[in-house]
């Protein structure tokens, strides 16, 4: 099939759209740490754009995307980029060159591995989270990205519904940053000292971006510029309005309506909504930003409050809470009528398509918290993950950068 420009158009938008949403974490996640901690937490995501864009294209997308090995992991195809050129692939998207399809697979590799980060701010070394986040690319990622989306995998193959990335990029994430927040135990005076954002504004330009940029994230995974593009484009919207204002009223009954929580909340709905949008129609998104809102905001109470547990910036609650319910709510709201590629759900009379997705996330969850346990204990005990104690109270800006964000003292 000869390549087609709008495709390709659409691809390449999609592809700069998703790059976009790594900066975008990083301003999000940076603005919600202690100002003595803000630049290293922004260098975490940022950094991920160097050192994940290169294992990707040397050997990260091959282990993903290339030849089934028995539903596990790639082959080595496209070692090197080898066989990745300028024609279309006939397996995965054969309407726009293979390099655009690999590129735009390697934005949601980059921002995965950047999402992780946010649980472990203000007390790990930088130099042990490069070293865990190449163990990890390698380890749990790509396997997990295979069996979902790649030719052969062994969850592809039994009829899970992924269209964007629940499962391969939240649930993934964020039960990783819950392993590492168990290995790494909680920052040092939590939940004792107050530890309060010292920028609201970069979050909300960081939520601002990150919700900019969803719309490549899940209207480009349709990889052809088509009315499956623009129906999970406009789910997209529809689930973070709902989100956000959802959150913002739970707030507001609990205590005041904040900002901080708003944009949190429309966070919540687009990470809630990626494995549905495109299987679900875009009023779905409506229940579907509702319940995300709900699951999230009280898995943070729960974990934070009442069982003191410091993932530091709720990565958990949002992207693994939030991935959990929209893998479970795709096997619910999903029509045929929407994607011939997909299925009915529970609403339509079919409970099949929901215990795929439970199944789904079981085996994701599991697989993702146990290798990214032994990952970091592999790590911890030979160059340490937290950072000595002296460090931690000065703040790692200064600690492992030697910057620092703001004049004058550093608090």
């Amino acid at each position: 099939m000869p390549v087609s420009s709008g495709d390709t158009a659409w691809i390449l938008v999609s592809s700069a759209l998703v790059m976009l949403m790594t900066p975008g974490v990083a301003l999000f996640y940076g603005g919600m740490v202690r100002r003595k901690n803000l630049l290293s937490t922004i260098m975490m995501s940022f950094i991920c754009l160097g050192v994940v864009s290169l294992l990707w294209v040397l050997y990260g997308y091959s282990l993903s995307f290339g030849s089934d090995k028995i539903g596990i992991i790639g082959g080595l195809d496209f070692i090197g980029l080898m066989n990745v050129g300028q024609e279309p692939s006939p397996t995965y998207a054969s309407t726009i060159p293979h390099l655009a399809f690999m590129m735009f697979q390697a934005m949601f590799a980059i921002i995965t591995v950047a999402l992780i980060t946010g649980s472990i701010v203000e007390r790990m070394k930088f130099g042990a989270l490069l070293i865990f986040s190449v163990l990890w690319l390698t380890v749990v990622y790509c396997p997990i990205a295979h069996w979902v989306w790649g030719n052969g995998g062994w969850l592809a193959r039994f009829g899970v519904m992924d269209f964007a990335g629940g499962a391969v990029v939240h649930i993934n994430a964020g039960v990783s940053a819950m392993a590492l927040v168990m290995l790494l135990g909680r920052r040092r005076g939590f939940p004792h000292e107050p530890m309060e954002p010292n920028n609201i504004p970069l979050v909300v330009l960081g939520a601002g971006l990150l919700w900019f940029g969803w719309f490549g994230f899940n209207g480009g995974s349709s990889l052809i510029s088509d009315g499956l593009a623009a129906s999970a484009f406009a789910a997209t919207h529809i689930s973070a309005a709902a989100a956000a204002l959802t959150w913002m009223i739970v707030s507001w009954v609990h205590r005041r309506p904040t900002l901080l929580g708003t944009v949190t909340g429309a966070v919540a709905g687009l990470v809630a909504i990626t494995p549905a949008a495109g299987f679900v129609t875009p009023l779905a998104g409506i229940p579907i930003g509702i319940v995300a809102a709900l699951v999230c905001y009280y898995s943070m109470l729960l974990l934070k409050i009442k069982r003191g547990i410091d993932d530091s910036l709720d990565v958990f609650a949002v992207h693994g809470m939030g991935g959990i319910w929209g893998a479970l709510a795709t096997g619910i709201f999903s029509s045929l009528a929407v994607n011939s590629g997909g299925a009915d759900g529970l609403l339509l009379g079919n409970a099949i398509p929901l215990l795929k997705q439970l199944v789904s996330v079981v085996a994701v969850g599991g697989f993702a918290f146990t290798a990214t346990w032994i990952l970091g204990k592999v790590v911890d005990l030979t160059i340490g993950l937290r950072v000595e104690y002296r460090e931690e109270t000065v703040g790692l800006d200064l600690s492992q950068h030697g910057e620092r964000a703001y004049g004058g003292l550093i608090r």
